[in-house]
């Protein structure tokens, strides 16, 4: 990815700019401000919980029927890549090094689990891993680079499953369990934006949960061999509740979202921040408005992020201590990248680019 393009502040004000029409016809806006999505017909009705975005130009989405979908000409036209005989498959995550790599991870009790790799563009694709055990399920993966990455799975045996690869996903092995802390009773992951597994650096990973008596965040600074867990302030307790969406800027700064995926639960406290790594974690003094799955630093911009959930995006200038709703479209998951490009997708096909 480049490291030149649009500035953090010239993104920021972006957000700020009077309400204007979008594709389809939608217009945006709350409280004074707007979020400048332009929204970029798919062709398909799939719903993207995964989002790869690799420049402002190239990104990829993964969802529902075994949709993999890939543009190079920032969201103009699509390419539909989904591998062959996939059509059942739920794709969550999908994890890219650029135009012609990338990995995908479908999720799913048992053999529905699987991770896809494609070295062309998505011309082909060979299934590098499946699940064979009945009591893992998968949930996200993430790269430390484009050998080094992990996958999660819900707990197995009171203990959450860490796959590893250290051939881009050409093939992958389960790391011991005797570093995982136990899980509690009910814990599990959300597969709800490809972001409860989340990786800053060369050795750094977090994880994210929810269903226990508290929504925690597991972090590890050996890939995955050891970890440490630390209750965040957004409530859990429920299994529709927790910890959806983890970002980090380094590997001291973080945010995490999350709350009640129901749409007739409210999501208080549905937004916390640390500066020390995950090892403890503050609540937002002005939480984001509702659940939010997806969340995401603006590049070149230390203090600024996106959260994004079926009811809106917000937007936060202080590092996630307060945030601000600027736009009321349906997304699952965001993404950005170093030349300032900016990315959301979700459900009915939704892909959006943040305008410069």
């Amino acid at each position: 990815m480049l490291s030149v393009g649009l500035g953090g502040m010239a993104l920021v004000t972006a957000l700020a700019v009077p309400a204007q029409a979008h594709e389809y016809g939608h217009e945006y806006g709350h409280g004074g401000g707007s979020v400048a999505w332009e929204v970029k017909g798919t062709g398909t009705d799939a719903r993207f919980r995964g989002l790869a975005a690799v420049s402002r130009s190239t990104a990829w989405v993964a969802g529902t029927k075994g949709t993999v979908l890939r543009t190079s000409d920032g969201g103009r036209t699509w390419r539909n890549v989904s591998p062959p005989g996939a059509g059942a498959l739920e794709f969550r995550d999908v994890e890219a090094f650029d135009g012609r790599r990338a990995v995908v991870l479908a999720i799913g009790e048992g053999e529905a689990s699987r991770v896809y790799r494609t070295e062309d563009g998505g011309a082909s694709w060979s299934e590098s891993f499946r699940n064979t055990d009945p009591k893992a399920f998968y949930d996200c993966l993430t790269f430390f680079d484009p050998r080094h990455g992990l996958a999660m799975s819900d707990p197995v045996d009171g203990k959450y499953r860490i796959l590893s690869t250290a051939d881009g996903g050409r093939s992958w092995r389960v790391l011991p369990s005797e570093g995982m802390p136990a899980a509690q009773t009910g814990e599990a992951g959300f597969a709800a934006s490809g972001q409860c597994l989340v990786s800053s650096g060369p050795r750094d990973v977090w994880l994210a949960t929810g269903g226990g008596a508290t929504g925690r965040v597991l972090h590890s600074s050996d890939r995955g061999l050891t970890w440490t867990a630390a209750e965040s302030t957004i409530p859990a307790g429920d299994p529709a509740r927790g910890v959806f969406g983890l970002a980090f800027r380094d590997r001291t700064h973080g945010i995490a979202v999350g709350g009640d995926y129901r749409a007739d639960q409210p999501s208080p406290r549905a937004a916390a921040v640390t500066g020390d790594g995950g090892r403890t974690w503050r609540p937002s003094a002005t939480p984001v408005a509702a659940y939010r799955s997806g969340v995401a630093w603006l590049p070149h911009a230390r203090s600024a992020a996106l959260a994004v959930g079926p009811t809106g995006t917000d937007l936060t200038r202080d590092g996630g201590r307060t945030w601000r709703t600027v736009d009321t479209g349906s997304y699952d998951t965001v993404d950005c990248t170093a030349d300032g490009g900016c990315w959301a997708a979700g459900e009915r096909g939704r892909v959006a680019r943040l305008a410069r």
